[in-house]
């Protein structure tokens, strides 16, 4: 069935988890494709996997809010929690500690493999997305209401919150930060990329991209198009940040004039991007099953990579 995520470890970028429809994670050597074990155990699609800083942990969450770590060297599991439904994980870049949203609202934090715990409360309506910022001090949480908080994870205190018109109209679907984690961008389905200062929680600018066609009215029983951003992210070496919506557009943003410097048209919607580490590409993947580099500087595709024969999921890329 379907493969919902996959995630490669930072440490040697030797291993892969990949988590799937059929209630399944499993890591991989990459070398030679040899399954090395099973996160067995999974009551739900697994949507949600990733290492830990060090590769040390490898952890794994199904849609119902079962979460599993495991110790890669011993592959066995250490630690495992069952919260609500499970919108997202992440790791923490620094230190053994795992963070999650709940359908709930809830952020929830735990020290791995003790289990401290520590919850932030959000607005009664789902935490859809998540990013702990580069300081590793602080995390930025989107929620369906069009709500955005900065928390201390210390403190379990929120330092901002967005709502209102400075928040976004639609459910958050994404957010990222920079490097050094003083400028954050989120994503929603209102087609709105909001760039925001982390330190003062104030809105700097707010981009929005003009459909490319006239968006006929929709006729008897027909839907509207429908758009939003699915992912975004900032370039490591320029101040460029890339925006990817449903419709297919790759929006690459100057941030120091705050404009649109580039529109690269996908046929289908894009699912995800990511930026190369250490250059001016993005990479794109696009429910019509292709992944695509391009050259932000000049909104050229450089290459553009099938093989798959439906949509893209997720991707990963490896140092």
């Amino acid at each position: 069935a379907s493969v919902f995520c996959v995630s490669l470890d930072p440490k040697t970028n030797t291993l892969a988890v990949t988590g799937g429809e059929d209630d399944k994670a499993f890591v991989w050597r990459l070398s030679d494709g040899e399954l090395l074990f099973e996160c067995s155990g999974h009551k739900d699609s697994v949507t949600c996997a990733g290492f830990s800083h060090d590769s040390v942990f490898v952890a794994t969450g199904d849609m119902s809010g079962l979460i599993k770590v495991w110790r890669v060297d011993s592959k066995e599991e250490v630690w495992s929690f069952e919260v609500g439904d499970l919108e997202w994980m992440e790791w923490h870049p620094q230190a053994h500690v795992l963070l999650a949203g709940t359908a709930d609202g809830n952020s929830w934090m735990w020290k791995i493999p003790s289990g401290d715990c520590k919850t932030f409360q959000g607005p009664s309506c789902p935490a859809t997305c998540g990013r702990i910022l580069p300081d590793g001090k602080r995390a930025v949480v989107g929620y369906e209401d069009g709500t955005m908080r900065i928390w201390d994870l210390k403190q379990g205190t929120s330092l901002h919150v967005l709502k209102g018109q400075d928040g976004h109209q639609d459910p958050l679907t994404c957010v990222a930060s920079n490097q050094d984690g003083s400028l954050i961008l989120t994503g929603s389905v209102d087609c709105h990329a909001k760039l925001i200062n982390s330190a003062t929680g104030k809105v700097v600018c707010v981009f929005k991209v003009e459909s490319v066609a006239p968006k006929a009215p929709a006729g008897e029983g027909e839907e509207p198009e429908s758009n939003s951003v699915e992912s975004l992210g900032f370039c490591n070496v320029m101040p460029l940040a890339a925006v990817g919506y449903l419709d297919g557009t790759l929006a690459i943003y100057d941030l120091t004039t705050q404009s649109l410097r580039h529109k690269c048209q996908h046929e289908s919607g894009i699912v995800q991007l990511l930026w190369e580490e250490n250059s001016a590409v993005v990479y794109t993947c696009s429910l019509d099953g292709a992944v695509r580099l391009w050259d932000a500087r000049s909104g050229k595709m450089i290459s553009e990579y099938r093989g798959h024969a439906a949509e893209i999921l997720d991707f990963a890329v490896n140092k």
